[in-house]
């Protein structure tokens, strides 16, 4: 792994560890050894599969029944490889989490970045707090909680924030310029299986933002109290990724007031469901928080839902903070200056993707993509680092789904018929429909 430079492949370790145990092996030793000793490209009737972060946890799995559905299914998420006093931390909070903890880091480093932003320019107040929050980042004393960045900024000090999440350093567009993920694979209990999970670094630490923030007030600064919203997934397609950024979300906001909070008041927390793109509940949601005069809002988790709110939540003074955006139109956004984001965009999260792809030994790749920002996003941009890896356009196909559709038996079909090495599937809880249809044509990870 190499920081400060795009990674362009595994490391060694990740190639050792994900190589050792192929997708989609059945019981014919002589396919277990192939797959074992070169990917898919070794060995023949073997359809390797794959998935991103919005299907990479084991909450899949509690939609299979049969033993092994999943077994061997990798896949990548925006992940570092957090501490175990952090876990324990999230654990004290919710004992019901699981294990799970993606996009936890990320939510946890939004609400302290914005609680330092706050701290820095004196004032609640979003439209002056957000410029400073790029800079809390990068070039200062490192700092990796609250109350010790708080006593850098007391001393008069320039902080540099490095959270669980793993590196920041944000770009101008308020985005990680570098970015840590994990390469996951599902065991045969159809549960991510930790003991094979490696880390991968992308991204280009010379683009973070080197614009000189403003000046900080004089430390100590009190004045009206910070309130934060939040619009986490608490029900639709991306509930379970609620509780972990939920978790994140509060622990924050507690050692935060623990520290002695900001501007000399507790942080206020006023929490809210962003639903998914079929319902309005995003909407309805941010109406609510702004009308509770909250300063910022931490969500959504998912970048369609974003795109249907960000303008209400920015027209209004307020800086969105979500932990867990990807799609690459954010990166442009017309955003006032006021969208954040601690996830990195999917430029960055493609290259650790087809890296993992292409060390299996794959040499034609379908993609089957969910019809939205993050899923065709994602697809673009796996695909042109697939090529820039070395496969040809022809070797290549990306088939866009519909995530509301009754059945997936045409996607799956024409996949069957291009019958590639290996399926990238990009989407949410509608993935588990699709991998039983791959199974039942007997090229998913279970045949």
């Amino acid at each position: 792994m190499r920081t400060g430079k795009i990674a362009r492949a595994v490391s060694v370790t990740a190639v050792v560890l994900l190589a050792a145990s192929a997708c989609g092996s059945d019981d014919s030793s002589d396919e277990a050894t192939a797959s074992s000793s070169g990917g898919a490209g070794a060995g023949e009737d073997v359809t390797n599969i794959y998935g991103s972060d919005g299907n990479m946890g084991s909450s899949l799995g509690d939609q299979f029944t049969d033993q092994g559905a999943l077994a061997g299914m990798k896949g990548t998420t925006p992940l570092t490889d957090l501490s175990t006093d952090f876990k324990a931390r999230l654990d004290a909070l919710n004992p019901n989490l699981g294990g799970t903890y993606n996009y936890a880091g990320e939510s946890y480093d939004a609400v302290v970045l914005t609680a330092l932003a706050a701290q820095s320019a004196g004032t609640n107040d979003a439209t002056a707090f957000a410029p400073y929050i790029n800079g809390l980042t990068s070039g200062g004393e490192k700092c990796t909680d609250f109350a010790a960045c708080l006593a850098i900024l007391n001393a008069g000090g320039d902080v540099d924030y490095d959270g669980p999440s793993g590196p920041l350093d944000f770009a101008a567009p308020g985005e990680p310029a570098v970015a840590s993920f994990g390469l996951l694979q599902f065991g045969e209990d159809n549960k991510i299986d930790d003991s094979l999970t490696d880390f991968q670094v992308a991204g280009d630490e010379s683009m973070a933002d080197t614009a000189v923030p403003p000046a900080p007030v004089a430390p100590g600064a009190t004045g009206d109290p910070l309130i934060i919203g939040t619009l986490l997934p608490l029900t639709g397609s991306l509930a379970f990724l609620g509780p972990p950024e939920v978790a994140g979300v509060q622990l924050a906001v507690q050692e935060i007031n623990a520290a002695g909070g900001v501007l000399g008041a507790p942080v206020q927390l006023v929490e809210g469901d962003s639903g998914d793109t079929s319902t309005d509940t995003a909407n309805t949601t941010v109406d609510r928080l702004l009308a509770a005069n909250v300063n910022a809002i931490i969500g959504a988790a998912s970048s369609s839902v974003s795109l249907t709110v960000i303008d209400k939540i920015v027209n209004a003074g307020v800086v969105q903070f979500s932990p867990a955006n990807t799609s690459d139109q954010f990166t442009t956004y017309a955003d006032k200056n006021l969208y954040f984001r601690t996830a990195p965009p999917d430029q960055l999260q493609a290259v650790p993707l087809a890296d993992l792809v292409l060390a299996d030994g794959n040499t034609k790749v379908g993609i089957l993509n969910l019809n939205d920002a993050y899923g065709t996003g994602l697809a673009t941009n796996v695909t042109k680092n697939l090529v820039a890896g070395g496969l040809a356009e022809g070797d290549i196909r990306a088939i866009t789904y519909d995530p509301t559709a009754s059945s997936y038996d045409t996607e799956v079909q024409q996949m069957v018929e291009f019958a590639p090495d290996a399926i990238i599937v990009i989407g949410f809880d509608e993935s588990a429909r699709i991998i039983q249809e791959l199974n039942a044509q007997g090229i998913g990870p279970a045949r």
